[in-house]
């Protein structure tokens, strides 16, 4: 299939989720490989998905930084809106935990401090993105992280609330803040919390909180203490523990001061056979050197 007169697309989705389907492509006119986001199929008066959808775009427009995809295009097809994204070659974290279990100390820390400074972008942007989890942080062939999926953001001071259903929580239970979960509202801690989350998952190599249900998620994370990372440097454990505390007033105050934070841990990094390329990355040495600059 053909859209735009331009994007080739495969035959099969990479992926798929609540709001629609991603596929591989080929930009016929500047010749490179793209991903497109198509909407799902219209089945009904849900106007909210389009709405969200369009916002979701619109943030990858803002949302200028290194560790998230770039926007290329956006139009309609068939009447189905589409995306048109950077394509990003790597696996997501929930398939590093997968196949690797427990991550080393350094490498996870060096996800997270990466996904810190991806928020600390969108949050200086009055950006929550509210569903950050495993299979939403892309780990590259060079080690960088991606922050994918922007679809449940929402711009915290302009329409907080805008996309919330009446009796519908927004998001992923296993990581999402008490907050989300009691009132419904979001702000950069609450990122943080879900942060925290994955930082336990990789630490620990399972999910913190599971259950039956999503009420039984739900439950766990409003009123039950996550249980202390144990063989880990005790500074990190204090700091997962500071991330999952219920109250958002009791995390740590921002994404820098995190990211700040998580950099005493994410040193000496070991190899990640499978996951990473053996070459110096390009990108890696564009980084060491942007390092060096005082600020």
């Amino acid at each position: 299939m053909v859209i735009g007169d331009r994007y080739e697309l495969d035959d099969l989705p990479l992926g798929q989720g609540g709001m629609g389907a991603v596929y591989g492509g080929h930009d016929r006119h500047l010749d490179r490989k793209v991903a497109v986001k198509f909407l799902r199929p219209p089945g009904g008066p849900d106007r909210e998905l389009e709405r969200r959808f369009i916002r979701e775009a619109r943030i990858l427009a803002r949302l200028d930084h290194p560790g998230a995809p770039v926007l290329y295009d956006f139009g309609t097809h068939e009447q189905r809106l589409f995306q048109v994204m950077q394509f990003i070659e790597g696996v997501t974290v929930a398939d590093v935990v997968s196949e690797h279990g427990p991550l080393p100390v350094p490498w996870a820390a060096a996800i997270a401090a990466q996904a810190c400074a991806v928020l600390s972008a969108a949050h200086a942007l009055s950006i929550c993105h509210r569903d950050l989890k495993p299979t939403n942080l892309m780990l590259c062939p060079d080690g960088t992280v991606k922050v994918l999926d922007f679809g449940l953001a929402i711009l915290r001071e302009a329409d907080a609330g805008q996309f919330t259903r009446t009796g519908q929580i927004l998001g992923t239970p296993a990581y999402m803040a008490p907050e989300q979960i009691k009132r419904g509202v979001a702000d950069p801690r609450s990122d943080l919390y879900a942060l925290g989350c994955v930082l336990h998952e990789m630490l620990t190599g399972r999910q913190l909180f599971t259950g039956p249900t999503d009420y039984a998620v739900y439950e766990r994370q409003v009123k039950e203490r996550p249980p202390r990372v144990r063989d880990i440097p005790a500074g990190l454990a204090d700091l997962v523990g500071a991330l999952l505390e219920k109250s958002p007033d009791q995390r740590p105050p921002t994404a820098d001061a995190l990211y700040t934070e998580l950099q005493r841990f994410a040193v000496d990094l070991p190899a990640l056979p499978g996951f990473l390329t053996a070459v110096v990355a390009p990108t890696r040495m564009y980084a060491r050197v942007v390092g060096r600059i005082p600020g």
